[in-house]
């Protein structure tokens, strides 16, 4: 493929994933009214400087580790963890949580940390880049580094776009959002962080027993 091939490739199959409703996503709508139109970029900068590591892994032929069933059982686990934690937080917060940006200022490190601990949370996000990213990045690494780069800028542009966009809406609409209809998203996406955590590590555990 040439250049522009890859990066539309990238851009295409990063999107369909993007928009699929997930732990990020779910963090992009609990933080938004807190943070505004910031929370998308600055949690997709953690979510890439991750997503850098991981093609720098493959790169590197490191995969092979995280391929080992025992690792990845480790790496299940912790995520299942975090995503619970994560899920019991916001669910918990819910019933306080107000829609406006002024009520609770913080850093932005915090959402950049946040970005990439939900990454990484997330067991899927390590599927799929150790099956479909795989894939893309060694077709990519035959082309050289600037075809590497090129997949990379598609890809992440595809989620930087998208949750950028959630997050604008989100912060620039919360005026004609009741408190009590955000906070019964609030908790319906807590609830869906949970039950991704613990399906995760039900469903990642019971194969091996």
């Amino acid at each position: 493929m040439d250049y522009l091939s890859i990066f539309l490739v990238s851009f295409a199959i990063a999107l369909s994933g993007a928009l699929a409703p997930g732990p990020l996503l779910a963090t992009v709508i609990y933080e938004s009214p807190k943070h505004g139109f910031k929370t998308g970029p600055l949690l997709i900068l953690g979510h890439a400087l991750l997503e850098i590591a991981m093609v720098a892994f493959i790169i590197l032929g490191l995969n092979r580790f995280v391929n080992n069933p025992l690792v990845f059982k480790i790496l299940t686990f912790c995520g299942s963890i975090i995503l619970i934690y994560f899920g019991l937080r916001m669910f918990l917060s819910a019933p306080r949580a107000s829609l406006d940006l002024k009520s609770t200022p913080t850093g932005s490190s915090n959402l950049i940390f946040a970005g990439a601990t939900v990454s990484i949370a997330n067991p899927y996000w390590t599927i799929w880049w150790l099956s479909i990213g795989l894939g893309l990045v060694l077709a990519a690494q035959r082309q050289g580094l600037i075809a590497i780069g090129i997949f990379f800028l598609g890809h992440i542009l595809a989620d930087l776009g998208w949750y950028s966009l959630v997050s604008l809406m989100i912060s620039r609409t919360r005026h004609f959002i009741s408190q009590k209809a955000y906070r019964i998203m609030l908790s319906v996406c807590a609830l869906a962080l949970i039950g991704f955590g613990v399906y995760f590590g039900v469903s990642f555990f019971s194969k091996g027993q």
